[in-house]
């Protein structure tokens, strides 16, 4: 129990310093949910049940357009295909793992705590509670989540023109702070800049299929950069 508890809260305190990057998003998403048409309980169940930040902003934007809800759960989806590249880096981590711990986790699973949990899975330590720590960190940005966007929607219309408030630059930058440590050879490095520069490229493209692009240009130029490697023997730094 004693280490049940300490990779729980470990969890939630490696998480803690990505939780302010949450707060401006819940709170602009809680005001663009009001002036949207969207009810507070109806902003509030799709924050409780979609949790997802991206999807959520689209989905409220899309439904403040009066588009058809079929282009609303198709955009939302293309949108969250990336959590597939997540769970597959952590499914041999967590396949032995009952459904009743999978199910969850793969709810609550984001961005944020993807980045903090794979970490710890990578560290050989022994540990077999290392799925309490995921857990740790998913609690600790559901319910951050949820104040901010519960926030957002009581303040409603006194927050005037949110979206122009320029918060939304805490979002990039807690991702470069995510990403950045992981960026340790040189395939990596080609990954994310290839990506990057993909994204940007297929920023036009509808219903958001960039960020599905971007992944894949990302892998594939990765892998290319490996496999040149290994064919001329070059050492990539470790």
């Amino acid at each position: 129990m004693s280490t049940r508890k300490h990779e729980f809260l470990a969890g939630a305190r490696d998480t803690f310093p990505l939780l302010l990057g949450a707060f401006p998003f819940g709170l602009i998403y809680g005001a663009l949910a009001v002036t949207s048409g969207l009810s507070p309980a109806a902003g509030m169940a799709m924050a409780a049940l979609v949790f997802a930040g991206s999807a959520q902003f689209i989905a409220v934007g899309l439904v403040a357009a009066r588009v058809p809800m079929a282009i609303i759960i198709l955009t939302t989806f293309i949108v969250n295909l990336r959590h597939m590249l997540y769970s597959a880096t952590l499914l041999p981590h967590l396949k032995a793992l009952p459904q009743r711990w999978r199910i969850p986790l793969a709810f609550w699973l984001t961005d944020e705590t993807f980045a903090v949990t794979v970490r710890r899975f990578q560290r050989e330590d022994g540990s077999v509670c290392k799925h309490w720590y995921q857990l740790g960190s998913s609690i600790a940005m559901y319910l951050n989540w949820q104040f901010w966007c519960g926030l957002g929607l009581v303040l409603g219309d006194r927050i005037p023109d949110a979206s122009s408030w320029g918060l939304d630059v805490a979002m990039p930058v807690t991702f470069i702070g995510m990403i950045i440590p992981f960026v340790r050879t040189t395939p990596m490095a080609v990954c994310v800049l290839a990506a990057g520069a993909s994204s940007l490229l297929t920023l036009g493209l509808p219903y958001k299929l960039g960020i599905i692009v971007s992944a894949f240009a990302g892998i594939f130029s990765g892998m290319v950069t490996a496999r040149i490697a290994e064919k001329t023997g070059k050492r990539l730094p470790a």
